[in-house]
């Protein structure tokens, strides 16, 4: 552990060190409940096979959870958005790093429309609140899109590492949710996940530019795990893919070490991300990055859900 300036204990080293290290989790995976318990709660959405194999590998896929009438809602309110050229100039728009495809589209639950009622709808926060013991805010939320044929990659990296370094997210205590709005097959880009990579910390030598996010969002070269850290941590785990029909909702820890490949066929990938952040867990100053980052990327403002 290290002392950063305003001396904090620092218990995820990243960006400071000079040789990347893997490192024990911390934190508790299941929150508010006996180490080690994978006890479900009375009332709590989740049964003891899905915590206990949350809790295992980091990773637990919901299919049908929405449905169709659903899906279709909010496949065609990505439609609108990605049509119209002013949401394209937004500062929260995210466009492909070799094309003018979007690739993201962030902040998309505060805006009073079917993302944000997403967000609050308790079938998605309720298994939020199960797995962190406590109420819950959005820490994040974009869409996520792989159009076909244009849709690149996004490398290996652990969200809890850029979150904590870039962001002052001070504990693994988050949880990111996938929603499916398009088939996620094998072969048009899904997630992938090292399941069981949620119990190790990958810290990541060199130091985070200044607007960092500026050229991260598009395509990530600082906060990168080494390859050799990911062979390992394959090694101690294994690889997943997260797949299913439109309506699957892919439950993910804030550590998981995860990525996607890009999307050579014509179907093309779509999803909502949504990362539920426990209202004890606030954002503080960065840990290793110059200054904050912009709010629709990491919002301070603790409102429960």
């Amino acid at each position: 552990m290290t002392v950063t300036d305003d001396r904090r204990i620092d218990r995820y080293p990243s960006r400071t060190v000079t040789t990347p290290s893997i490192t024990p989790r911390l934190d508790p995976v299941l929150h508010g409940r006996p180490e080690g318990s994978t006890d479900p709660r009375p009332d709590g959405p989740l049964d003891a096979e899905q915590l206990a194999r949350y809790e295992r590998t980091g990773v637990l896929v919901v299919p049908g959870l929405l449905g169709a009438e659903r899906v279709a809602a909010l496949d065609a309110e990505i439609d609108r958005l990605a049509a119209d050229e002013s949401v394209r100039n937004r500062p929260q728009a995210i466009l492909e790093p070799e094309s003018d495809a979007l690739r993201s589209l962030f902040e998309v639950h505060s805006d009073g429309g079917p993302f944000e009622a997403l967000a609050r709808d308790p079938v998605l926060a309720d298994v939020a609140r199960d797995l962190l013991g406590s109420d819950v805010y959005v820490h994040q939320s974009r869409i996520n899109l792989k159009p076909g044929f244009r849709g690149k990659e996004f490398y290996w990296h652990s969200d809890f590492e850029t979150w904590h370094t870039e962001d002052g997210m001070p504990a693994m205590r988050a949880v990111s949710c996938s929603v499916l709005l398009t088939p996620n097959h094998s072969w048009n880009g899904p997630l992938l996940a090292i399941a069981g990579s949620h119990k190790w910390f990958v810290s990541c030598p060199g130091e985070t530019p200044a607007n960092h996010h500026e050229q991260s969002l598009r395509r990530q070269e600082v906060g990168v795990p080494d390859e050799a850290s990911l062979a390992e941590l394959v090694r101690r785990g294994s690889l997943e893919e997260c797949v299913g029909p439109p309506g699957t909702v892919v439950f993910f820890e804030c550590n998981v070490m995860h990525g996607s490949n890009g999307n050579i066929t014509p179907e093309p990938r779509r999803n909502v991300f949504l990362v539920y952040n426990s209202v004890e867990n606030a954002l503080e100053e960065p840990y290793a990055a110059p200054a904050r980052r912009p709010e629709y990327i990491a919002t301070r403002g603790v409102v429960p859900i």
